[in-house]
């Protein structure tokens, strides 16, 4: 009879050889391929991303979110209102689209705040917002739970809060700390500094050093939180990112013609500050942090840390209201979570 070794199938570069419990040796597997299935499956299914942008009227939001997705995604540029006003109270705005670039499929969630940090007394301003990500975070714990669940529970969750800081030069408001002190418990805040044109590149650094001074000072932690960086590969990348944040950004959705090409920027008397291009500002670094690199990583830690910490407090809850013998646990931290596995799709 032929040699079972004779007849075996040449594995490609790059494969290895496996034996058998005969000891006879097999050719390639094709293991490997079951990220081309997961690939094909991902873009049969699409992809999920929620983006909330928090600060005061004025600074540019709507237009920094157009730039970041290069089209009219904004909730102001789909539904202008030329009556709109400061509302008196915050409201929270949504609007959702179908984004489809070179065949992968995304739905984009822009969550809006108007009103936020506009009012004389903003004491407080942070908690409709607080309250808002929580009905979420409920929302899809209820659809968990539910006996005839969904095969696919759609996903309402905040990804990322980007927090706009005005260019004040100076240090954070009370306002911007309180706020990020207590969202940054829930949800992943990224902070910015709006409109850094109007700022020299003396004054743009050292106002990131005065705000990285105040993060630390009242013990904030903003994206990418360290004690959640995977492994020294990770921390190296994540540690230039944390160099630049916050990132001074500038937005804009008109294009100028500069040195022969067609550039998204903003005109002045000087010159076009020309929006991606790193040397003007650094709208880039962000693009590519919330898009190009870390966008899986941003819901990863949405699912498995924030949401993760939100479903033990309200399961021990529930327990404790169906056994009365149980004492309440105090509030919630993120002790027991930090260590749990936060990589799941």
């Amino acid at each position: 009879p032929t040699d079972i070794r004779q007849s075996c199938l040449t594995p490609p570069p790059g494969s290895e050889i496996i034996s058998s419990f005969y000891g006879a040796e097999f050719g390639y597997v094709g293991v490997d391929s079951v990220l081309e299935q997961m690939r094909r499956k991902a873009m049969k299914q699409g992809f999920e991303l929620n983006i909330m942008a928090v600060g005061q009227s004025g600074l540019g939001k709507s237009t920094l979110i157009n730039t970041l997705f290069k089209s009219k995604v904004s909730r102001r540029s789909v539904k202008p209102d030329d009556e709109e006003r400061i509302p008196k109270t915050i409201e929270i705005k949504s609007i959702s689209h179908d984004i489809e670039e070179k065949g992968v499929r995304m739905k984009l969630t822009v969550i809006d705040t108007p009103g936020f940090g506009d009012q004389i007394n903003n004491e407080n301003c942070w908690q409709p917002i607080m309250k808002f990500i929580n009905e979420q975070y409920e929302q899809y714990l209820q659809e968990e739970i539910n006996i005839n669940r969904k095969k696919r529970i759609p996903d309402t969750r905040v990804h990322c809060c980007i927090y706009f800081i005005p260019p004040t030069g100076h240090c954070l408001r009370p306002i911007d700390i309180e706020f990020m002190r207590h969202l940054s418990k829930v949800v992943n805040i990224v902070p910015i500094i709006a409109k850094a044109d109007t700022l020299t590149l003396e004054e743009r650094d050292f106002f990131r050093q005065k705000i990285k001074e105040d993060l630390r000072a009242n013990e904030i932690e903003v994206y990418p939180q360290k004690e959640f960086d995977e492994d020294a590969e990770d921390r190296v990348i994540n540690d230039n990112i944390r160099e630049k944040i916050p990132f001074a950004v500038v937005g804009s959705d008109q294009e100028y013609q500069v040195n022969g090409k067609r550039l998204l920027g903003r005109r002045t008397r000087w010159g076009t500050v020309e929006v991606e291009n790193t040397a003007h500002c650094e709208f880039a670094y962000l693009r590519d942090l919330l898009i190009r690199t870390h966008m899986q990583n941003l819901k990863d830690i949405t699912s498995s840390i924030h949401y993760e910490v939100y479903r033990v407090r309200r399961l021990n809850e529930d327990s404790v209201q169906y056994s009365p013998s149980l004492t309440p646990s105090p509030e919630y931290d993120w002790t027991g979570i930090r260590n749990m596995p936060h990589c799941l799709v």
